[in-house]
């Protein structure tokens, strides 16, 4: 059995008289059905295509286990003042009501892919002909060491964006003149490259309107250079003199560990100390990604590069950041455009209708100031077995000369186009 033995399946669903009353999710038996794990920018946007598009030939049921759902991209804009919290957070109530939707609000702990069941923590179960797992990513918490997930209430990583998000803020709007914030960036591959860089903008950026030049934050990085990293530096240099250093590995040594409670971070070299740490872990594909049977070595999933497809189960499509999506960075607008291709194959395979050839896109704005933020996009298609860049703004993020600047009002129609597009 593929994902899970049929034991362990036994012990899901359960053998008692109990367990047989136990609720599975069946509607439109006549129909085709497409259930869909995860509701980002990966997950809603495939949901609603696919229920679009099939103009209610296709049974569609959304699984994501928030009421709610709270964007990453945009989150640092949050930390930075510049959003509300509100603003950054949808509702699902679009997707059931135009688009016949159905949303399941519970955790999917488990596929059956022979049987074609998802597996639910409350013991339903919910079957479908194609299945689209968009789970995001999960964090390694013991790639840096000494920390945990119950550590993350006091160094929050806010990765995934929510609660996390607020005691991040919380945390830097405490800050006092001349205390330093120190950030672990993460290894290569993360969700969102730039991101811990524009967030060090942006925090840069609240301490600078408080007054509070005299602080800094620290940034820790295992990698030697980081996405837009020229323009970046370039803009921190005129916005923010003095307020934001970055060390790479050249120069710390190698990352030892951390304290959260002393608020340190130990290097080879050095001990950095901080009022509090942000810190970021390394990723991997969220948990029902391997308990599906569908992730490599990596910990991230191998795709069909023409169709976003796993390459274990046909009946199965990965997309977003927990899919192998050769030069695609894993960012909300690359889980937007791999999903909708995704929704044309299965489409295509469920009622016939015309699948053309795949074509991805991505673009990434990223705020240092006001009026100062940073554009990058890239047009992709299937080559050579992989997701190939074809064209785009930059061809590596180190060359500053050839990224678009722009502002905030820019940038906040880029956000206001994708969220719509994912919740109509």
């Amino acid at each position: 059995m593929a994902g899970v033995t049929r034991r362990q399946f036994g012990a899901f669903t359960g053998a008692s008289a109990a367990a047989l009353t136990l609720p599975t999710y069946l509607r439109a038996q006549g129909k085709p059905r497409v259930v869909v794990i995860g509701g980002g920018a990966g997950g809603a946007t495939a949901a609603r295509y696919i229920a679009k598009d099939s103009d209610g030939s296709i049974d569609v049921t959304l699984i994501e286990n928030s009421d709610v759902y709270t964007t990453c991209f945009y989150s640092n804009l949050y930390v930075g003042g510049f959003r509300s919290f509100e603003s950054i957070t949808h509702s699902y109530d679009a997707l059931q009501s135009s688009y016949g939707i159905t949303k399941v609000t519970g955790m999917a702990t488990g596929v059956d892919r022979d049987k074609k069941i998802v597996m639910m923590a409350d013991g339903a179960s919910v079957p479908y002909d194609r299945l689209v797992v968009a789970p995001g990513i999960d964090l390694i918490w013991d790639s840096v060491s000494g920390y945990s997930e119950a550590l993350s209430e006091i160094a929050p990583h806010a990765w995934k964006a929510g609660e996390q998000t607020k005691i991040l803020k919380a945390k830097l709007d405490a800050i006092e003149n001349g205390q330093q914030i120190l950030m672990v960036a993460p290894p290569n591959p993360y969700r969102c490259p730039p991101g811990p860089y524009e967030r060090a903008s942006m925090m840069a950026h609240v301490l600078k309107s408080k007054g509070l030049t005299e602080s800094k934050i620290i940034i820790i990085d295992p990698k030697p250079k980081f996405s837009k990293q020229g323009v970046f530096q370039e803009g921190w240099e005129k916005h923010y003199p003095g307020m934001i250093e970055w060390y790479g590995p050249d120069v710390h040594g190698g990352i030892e560990g951390i304290d959260v409670e002393a608020g340190t971070v130990e290097t080879d070299l050095d001990t950095f100390k901080g009022a509090f740490l942000n810190i970021i872990p390394a990723q991997k594909a969220g948990a029902i990604a391997a308990s599906a049977g569908l992730t490599d070595d990596s910990g991230f999933c191998p795709i069909q590069s023409e169709s976003m497809r796993s390459t274990v189960d046909d009946a199965v499509f990965v997309i977003g950041d927990a899919c192998i999506a050769g030069d695609m960075p894993k960012s909300g607008f690359s889980a937007n455009s791999q999903a909708k291709v995704a929704a044309m194959t299965i489409r295509g395979d469920l009622v016939g209708s015309k699948v053309f050839p795949a074509k991805y896109s991505n673009t990434c704005w990223s705020l240092i100031e006001t009026d100062d933020s940073i554009k990058v996009g890239a047009q992709y298609a299937p080559g050579d077995g992989k997701i190939a860049s074809t064209q785009g703004f930059v061809s590596q993020m180190d060359e500053p000369d050839a990224l678009r600047k722009a502002n905030y009002e820019e940038s906040a129609g880029w956000y206001a186009g994708i969220t719509t597009d994912m919740f109509g």
